[in-house]
């Protein structure tokens, strides 16, 4: 039987578990993972151009099925317009400081499966600040888009909600 769903956005806060969860969606439901941070970021954390950014996206958009994490709020409209179910982790930003500090320390020498080669782990101001901030300044956006666009979205607050989710479609 075909899965409900076959093209998954998951967004959320840096270190709201992501690309774990997309990795878990993904082994459950037989899905290619698609990390967004692996089609931007190149070796030694230099980016990739906008223009071959979206050429990458488009591909991977293109494709019958995935799921896809990152935010990338310049390509959100554009994601959801392929994606038959979005899912929102909005946990509290002090666990996804944690979580920024814990995988800081078990990849600093080596880069994360959903990273490109050579981007070992930093945690930079620029991203604590980001952290502190993408509940007031980046979620509020990206929820007003989703109610405005007729795509199915979940909105999980704890990692518990978000395993519980996977467990029921995935049995």
């Amino acid at each position: 039987m075909r899965n409900k769903y076959q093209k998954i956005l998951v967004v959320g806060n840096g270190g709201a578990g992501k690309s774990t969860l997309s990795r878990g969606i993904g082994s459950a439901l037989n899905l290619p993972v698609v990390h967004l941070d692996r089609l931007w970021w190149l070796n030694g954390w230099e980016h990739r151009t906008a223009e071959e950014f979206d050429s990458l996206l488009e591909s991977e958009l293109k494709k019958s099925a995935w799921v896809m994490d990152g935010n990338y709020r310049r390509t959100f409209e554009c994601r959801l317009a392929y994606a038959d179910l979005c899912i929102v982790l909005d946990i509290p930003s002090e666990l996804c400081m944690q979580s920024v500090f814990d995988r800081a320390k078990e990849y600093e020498v080596k880069a994360r499966p959903d990273m490109a080669e050579g981007c070992t782990e930093v945690v930079r101001e620029d991203f604590i600040k980001w952290i502190r901030s993408y509940k007031k300044d980046v979620l509020p956006s990206m929820l007003a888009i989703l109610h405005a666009k007729n795509v199915p979205y979940l909105v999980f607050t704890d990692k518990e909600q978000a395993s519980r989710w996977l467990l029921s479609v995935s049995g």
